[in-house]
């Protein structure tokens, strides 16, 4: 079910200030077991590796463990659901991010709707993506791209990791903001979509800093710019694409969000927890070499970039026709 944006932050402020106080006294020992962070992504993926950092920081403050649990399957919707379903009281939480407000659209038959049956916690890092070419390719600036696809609509391959992904939304993004036409060449991995890009089968990838810039020191690949809105720590010589299309914004995020009627005090100590761990060097470093930036914010914050997430790749995803059943 799709609502409005106010409906969204209705729901989404309604989610963080539910009433808790019959439920305060275990609030305040919380957490007195372990606590169960659902990811919907394999173990060894970046989101995995954002969920184990996390979850081993939370371990170390909180003095409860804190095990992720990895249910793959239906775009992330199966462990959604799970987690979203489980009992409201702090044990299940879930490491959402920007698939879930990309799955609210290209899915159209959820048993769920994320911003109704989930409480925003805190957010914890997000991610930019790269504008990449084939050095063959002719052009070398995001301005000759949008040149040269505008001389020759229709010849361009986008290669991307899968229909919906990160990767290939922000190249409908880009098509959408631009006026380009380009091809889209969905493959079963973002690394099957590189190998092809450097063998000249697609021309163009937005993919993720990490799994590129390998490729780019190397000269395999041409960086013409970052997908978010500010430029990358990692590579601060290549331009945003909003540099040069603005208001163009696209980048991957994740953050814990926790069961529809958590109690607002277990809620806010998770929030704290999350943000002081977010100021700590060493874990900052460790989301820094996923090509990512802390994520900080209170719950309300939280529960309006969902919305507003929502909102924006409703539109993209509608103006790509992208479906999965």
């Amino acid at each position: 079910m799709n609502l409005p944006r106010r409906q969204f932050l209705q729901l989404a402020a309604g989610a963080a200030a539910l009433p808790a106080l019959p439920r305060s006294a275990s609030a305040q020992t919380y957490p007195s077991r372990p606590v169960r962070i659902v990811v919907g992504f394999a173990a060894g993926g970046a989101f995995d590796i954002v969920a184990r950092t996390l979850g081993q920081w939370l371990s170390g403050r909180l003095g409860q463990q804190f095990v992720i649990e990895n249910r793959t399957g239906a775009g992330s919707n199966t462990a959604t659901e799970a987690a979203i379903r489980a009992p409201a009281d702090g044990y299940t939480i879930l490491l959402g991010g920007a698939v879930n407000a990309v799955n609210a659209t290209l899915y159209d038959n959820l048993n769920f709707d994320f911003i109704r049956d989930s409480a925003p916690v805190a957010g914890v890092i997000r991610f930019s993506n790269l504008m990449q070419v084939n050095p063959e390719f002719p052009a070398k600036t995001v301005p000759e791209f949008i040149a040269y696809a505008k001389a020759n609509p229709g010849k361009i391959n986008m290669g991307s990791g899968g229909t919906g992904t990160t990767q290939h939304l922000a190249g409908e993004l880009f098509k959408m903001m631009t006026g380009i036409t380009m091809v889209h060449v969905p493959y079963r991995g973002s690394a099957l979509s590189l190998t092809d890009l450097i063998g000249g089968q697609v021309q163009v990838t937005f993919d993720s800093i990490p799994a590129s810039i390998g490729h780019i020191s190397a000269g395999r690949l041409r960086a013409l710019a970052v997908t978010a809105a500010m430029r990358s720590d990692v590579l601060p010589e290549i331009p945003t694409i909003g540099e040069f299309v603005p208001g163009y914004e696209a980048s991957g995020w994740a953050g814990i969000v926790a069961p529809k009627g958590t109690a607002t005090e277990i809620v806010d100590k998770l929030n704290r927890e999350i943000n002081t761990g977010l100021t700590d060097p060493g874990l900052k470093a460790r989301l820094a070499d996923l090509g990512g930036t802390v994520l900080p914010g209170s719950p309300a914050e939280f529960g309006t970039l969902i919305a507003d997430e929502t909102e924006k790749w409703a539109k993209v995803v509608k103006f790509s026709a992208a479906k999965v059943d």
